[in-house]
């Protein structure tokens, strides 16, 4: 699940070719990755042994560790319903230098657990219990407000289209007394802000949903019926959603790190328990794995019939094509023309990935216990899943199929900003939309250049294999863009695209002209907020006073004191962002005093502020005052009301506590 780095985008991802345009919305057939234009034949793969995989496991992994900062790791390969390998690397405990078992120590792989989440729903659609496309509010006993006159369905729910808005709100914590995952899903129902099945926007808020709708309909509760329906038939016997850990799995678990260099973190407190809450070892995962490659059986013990399991894996969400999609809960990370689906975790300190190669009947889980140095946990995951699929299941590369001068037109027409669809539109957080919004442009040599740079940290070079269909020329991943009329309105990349795309920002909201605007507004009323009390010594000390009548020099005085309080109001919000976001913990009602305070300070601010420049410009104007003291006064009443207007749209004049 992402919690710091809800932000990031540091995913990177497979390839194949432009499959045919299907409407936004329509749910099409599956169709498997097409193959490249006339190439040469494919490279033959490296045998998938034990012993091979072992060897560049361990060639590869102990020097990535060492490198990135990364204190432990697990790595699970199955086949054909067998475990390949598992692997234990590092240390669960640096201090104590207790190494990783990957039979017994426990991970906490984040949003992979969705998975389990979602097999569970697949149960109780097996079972009738759950319909995929009926409104979900006929399961719970609170209410979901329609959108657009469309309710959720669990499909949207499995497919993260239910267009729910971000949810921070208690996500992560180290307080074991957090409130549990129900209680977080009633105190708030975050803002539908996209219509149902239209726009994938990840949403741990969903998933939540779904684990209490198994627990509503199940009438058990969602730890139990994970314990007795998934655990206990696959054998996972160190496995679990519950929080705290129980007494007899505590010593099993790893501990989780920033980096290895840096001291232990406290055990993770997920909200949306569902969404990313469970702790198991690489072995159980592995047992998870046979069972979904295997149709839903583990060595004759079935969590789902062959029909459902087809269903969970073969239910695609076609919404920008060629790129990934969702299927029911998995998504696709289909490389080298093979069909993979796939899940990909974080919390702060454990990140992981799993990788179904459906018709190979093979399975790829790693799961790292810290982000390490610049996050290198996140690529190097990436990077392994590819390197794996390169090793063991190679394919030649598709070729370029656009023109250099129309793959020049094509990346001018993608410049400008963009903003990501998962993000908070009703509340503070908004203002993360401001200034993270994502800048695509052009180079001197008129390709396209996009901020996401590769594992090595350098920009990323696209070539436009298709029209708007971009490969990254040294890795996997695809870019692609939905054209309308000529025009790029959305795009994303192979490894978001199932949950997440770009969104063209609209004019009020664009930061190409907004951040430099504010930027130059907080410039002035900084300086008229510096100078005001210097221009007050100098004239006392040549004794040179303002001449002003009394209602013109009130309005000169509450003018600079309007620029102070605007200042600190900006300044008090960058700070209580910048430190919920940076810690947690304090996504949590232990907060709300301060973001009470802050909503009153910034109101009073940013609405008075505006008045007393207003104000003061209309005496400036109407008086005697020289040419500079009335240009100041205009560009003093533009600067307030840049920030009204960003206070306004980015909810930073608001009122409330449920973000």
């Amino acid at each position: 699940m992402h919690s710091r780095k809800i932000l990031s985008l540091v995913f990177a991802a497979p390839i194949a070719v432009l499959l045919a345009i299907a409407s936004a919305g329509e749910t099409a057939p599956k169709v498997a990755p097409a193959a490249a234009p006339a190439a040469p034949a494919a490279p033959a793969g490296v045998p998938l042994t034990a012993e091979d995989v072992n060897a560049w496991l361990d060639g590869y992994l102990p020097y990535a560790l060492e490198s990135g900062d990364i204190a432990g790791a697990v790595v699970a390969v199955v086949k054909d319903g067998e475990i390949v390998t598992e692997r234990g690397y590092g240390y669960s405990d640096v201090e104590k230098k207790a190494p990783v078992d990957p039979k017994l120590t426990l991970f906490r792989p984040g949003s992979v657990s969705k998975l389990v989440t979602w097999t569970a729903v697949m149960q109780q659609v097996e079972a009738g219990k759950i319909e995929l496309d009926a409104d979900v509010n006929q399961y719970l006993d609170f209410r979901i407000p329609p959108f657009d006159g469309k309710p959720v369905t669990m499909r949207n729910l499995m497919q993260h289209t239910a267009g729910f808005e971000e949810q921070l709100k208690g996500l992560i914590s180290e307080n074991p007394k957090s409130p549990g995952y129900d209680a977080l899903l009633k105190a708030w129902v975050p803002t539908r802000i996209f219509p149902a099945g239209t726009t994938p926007a990840y949403s741990n808020y969903g998933a939540s949903v779904a684990g209490y709708v198994v627990e509503r309909v199940s009438g058990e509760k969602f730890d139990d019926y994970l314990d007795k329906h998934i655990f206990a038939p696959l054998d996972m016997q160190h496995s679990t959603f519950r929080q705290p850990l129980p007494k007899n799995l505590e010593p099993l678990m790893s501990k989780g790190y920033p980096a290895a260099s840096q001291p232990a973190k406290p055990f993770e407190i997920v909200g949306p328990a569902p969404a990313g809450s469970m702790s198991s070892p690489a072995e159980d995962m592995a047992h998870f794995m046979i069972a979904h490659l295997n149709d839903g059986d583990y060595h004759g013990s079935r969590i789902l019939s062959a029909e459902t399991a087809e269903k969970m894996h073969n239910s695609p969400l076609t919404l920008l094509p060629p790129l990934n999609r969702m299927e029911l809960g998995f998504f696709e990370t289909n490389i080298n023309g093979r069909e993979v689906i796939a899940h990909l975790g974080d919390t702060n300190w454990f990140h992981t990935s799993l990788h179904l190669f459906l018709a190979e009947k093979t399975g790829f889980y790693v799961s790292f216990n810290s982000p390490g140095k610049d996050g290198a946990a996140g690529g190097l995951r990436g990077a392994l899943f590819q390197d794996f699929a390169d090793r063991y299941f190679p394919a030649t590369r598709p070729v370029a199929g656009v023109d250099a001068k129309a793959a020049k037109e094509h990346a001018a027409l993608m410049a400008g900003n963009w903003e990501v669809s998962r993000g908070s539109k009703s509340n503070f957080f908004a203002a993360v939309g401001f200034i993270g919004q994502t800048k695509v442009g052009v180079n001197e040599k008129g390709e396209l250049v996009v901020p996401f740079p590769g594992l090595n940290g350098k920009p990323r070079n696209w070539v436009e294999i298709a029209p708007f269909v971009w490969l990254d020329d040294s890795g996997h991943d695809r870019l692609a863009a939905k054209v309308v009329d000529g025009r790029p309105l959305r795009f994303s990349f192979d490894m978001l695209s199932p949950f997440m795309v770009f969104d063209r920002v609209p004019w009020y909201q664009n930061g190409a002209w907004l951040v430099p605007l504010f930027y130059l507004s907080l410039g002035v009323l900084a300086l008229t907020a510096l100078f005001w009390p210097v221009t007050a010594i100098v004239r006392r000390r040549f004794k040179s006073p303002l001449a002003l009548e009394p209602k013109a020099f009130r309005a000169y005085r509450w003018s600079k004191i309007a620029a102070v309080a605007i200042v600190a109001a900006v300044a008090l919000w960058a700070y209580m962002i910048v430190s919920m976001l940076t810690d947690l913990n304090k996504l949590s009602g232990s907060a709300d005093g301060l973001v009470w305070l802050t909503e009153f300070v910034a109101a009073i601010a940013f609405l008075g502020g505006l008045v007393l420049t207003v104000w003061n410009m209309t005496k400036v104007w109407t008086g005697k005052r020289r040419w500079p003291a009335k240009v100041w006064s205009v560009l003093l009443v533009l600067s307030a009301f840049t920030v009204v207007w960003i206070g306004f749209v980015f909810k930073l004049i608001h009122f409330g506590t449920n973000y």
